[in-house]
């Protein structure tokens, strides 16, 4: 199905004309003719940009064509072989980003008809990718512990959406996941986030009623209890690094754990209930973060998963657990210009429409040794807050300016201070 269609238009409200004093404009700096300030108009940005990056993979890999038709392009150094990890990648972690937006329920509406025939598609694909005879099977226990990674986020992907995604496959279907995801029992992974790759399908197991494996589950929750450096930040392993994987893992996966094993009564409610304010308390980093053009730093480890850095604000919204201090309106407005910085030309995506490799544009010199195509596809996990539905506040609430915004242009903003939990 096509895209649904944008008619750029020029919105221009009461609070885009206002000046302060001899301060710059706020329509000067957000309202222009590439930024529609209407809830309805953004949330088509954000489904066809989504779409955009998702369906070469879900639609190739329901036909049965993935290993066919994806190109497999390296970082410089690339360690291992890419056929075995880079199908799982692009996998899992589309799935874990367009989770939430294909379980809201069918409507009749042009995006409700799109959000249909993706979600048929992945069941598809899923089936295929399950399917030891398929010509796209992935196959989970590889020579290489990278499958650890992306199990993971195909596990969180069923943890997001089960009804969606897990309950209607065949018993068959199932059961082979079921078994993949504990063959990698044998496998051990770095000393870092990827503690909670194991935790979190493990996690996926006990929400389905098999038995976990306990150890790989505590193991994530205490290291990071320790790892918890204070101000809404975890340390990725026993040294900090100042990169988005507080976003890109940590904190939404530690919090989806938490609440598996909360609605399992296997966590106190105490230590389920920090876990969420410290996610808070990083997503108010993580709207200060984003410039009134959208752009946003460059810094740190696996920069080329683009709009997957802002997962923790996404998912912070989509649970409508952002601070007090923060309208949904602002994070709306801040994320469509960061969508539209990356997603609305072509520069991220080759002519076929995989993403390439890059940050903005083609640049694998900023790559890492771990990245290849199927990696990229961390970029879905910023869409998060689409899975809520089109009439809520989220989308319906007047357009409001987000923190950038109010500070560049002189208006009154939070002092920011540190947290003590």
């Amino acid at each position: 199905m096509k895209l649904l269609a944008i008619k750029w238009i020029q919105i221009y409200s009461l609070i885009g004309i206002l000046c302060i004093g001899s301060s710059v404009c706020y329509a000067q700096l957000v309202n222009t003719e590439d930024s529609p300030k209407s809830g309805a108009i953004q949330r088509e940005i954000w489904v066809n940009a989504l779409y955009k990056i998702a369906n070469p993979v879900i639609d190739n890999l329901a036909n049965g064509t993935l290993k066919k038709n994806m190109p497999i392009e390296k970082g410089p150094g690339y360690n291992g072989d890419a056929r075995e990890v880079t199908y799982l990648e692009a996998l899992g972690r589309t799935l874990a980003g367009v989770a939430p937006w294909l379980a809201l329920p069918d409507d009749h509406t042009a995006e409700g008809t799109l959000r249909k025939q993706l979600r048929m598609k992945v069941l598809q694909a899923l089936k295929n990718a399950g399917d030891p005879a398929n010509p796209d099977y992935i196959q989970f226990d590889t020579k290489s512990p990278q499958p650890l990674v992306d199990a993971a986020f195909l596990a969180h992907a069923f943890v997001r959406a089960p009804k969606a995604l897990w309950e209607p496959l065949d018993q068959k279907t199932k059961q082979s996941y079921i078994d993949n995801f504990k063959s990698l029992r044998t496998k051990a992974g770095a000393y870092n986030n990827w503690l909670l790759f194991s935790g979190i399908t493990e996690g996926f197991l006990l929400s389905i009623g098999e038995q976990p494996d306990p150890v790989r589950i505590q193991y994530a929750l205490n290291k990071f209890k320790e790892w918890y450096v204070g101000d809404g930040w975890y340390s990725d392993g026993s040294l900090f690094s100042m990169d988005y994987y507080n976003s890109f893992v940590v904190q939404p996966m530690l919090v989806d754990l938490y609440t598996v094993l909360h609605n399992k009564n296997r966590v106190s409610d105490t230590d389920f209930q920090l876990v969420v304010k410290r996610m808070t308390r990083h997503a108010e980093f993580q709207e200060r973060i984003i410039a009134p053009d959208g752009t946003f730093p460059v810094f740190g480890r696996s920069v080329t998963y683009r709009s997957g850095a802002f997962q923790v604000l996404a998912q912070t919204a989509l649970l409508q657990k952002l601070p007090e201090n923060i309208e949904p309106a602002q994070v709306r407005g801040a994320l469509t210009k960061v969508f539209q910085q990356l997603y609305e030309g072509d520069q991220n995506f080759d002519e076929n429409g995989w993403l390439v490799i890059g940050f903005n544009g083609h640049q694998p010199q900023i790559s890492d040794y771990y990245t290849s195509t199927g990696s990229l596809y961390m970029a879905t996990l910023g869409f998060l807050t689409l899975g809520l539905p089109a009439n809520h506040r989220f989308w319906t609430d007047p357009p409001a300016p987000w923190t950038s915004v109010k500070a560049w242009s002189g208006q009154s903003v939070k002092k920011d201070y540190k947290v003590d939990y």
